[in-house]
């Protein structure tokens, strides 16, 4: 995670910072791992905050949604 995805997502309704422990959900801060929908992470992409992935993490699936060129650009690996 990085602030400014994490910026991005608040602005578009989902607040992923506040912690909820009615859902046992402590919240997301910078450098947290988080899983993230394909149509989510293109949007951030398309606004430059896309959160860096991890390809061997990504379900290949995603690729339905963004091309592997996108997702490298943002790789940790």
């Amino acid at each position: 995670m990085t602030q400014a995805f994490l910026d991005f997502s608040l602005a578009q309704g989902n607040d992923l910072m506040t912690p909820r422990p009615e859902y046992r959900f402590k919240g997301l801060k910078t450098g947290d791992r988080w899983c993230l929908c394909a149509l989510r992470w293109k949007q951030a992409f398309d606004a430059g905050v896309a959160p860096e992935t991890v390809l061997e993490s990504t379900h290949i699936r995603a690729l339905d949604y963004v091309t592997l060129e996108q997702l490298k650009t943002v790789s940790k690996t």
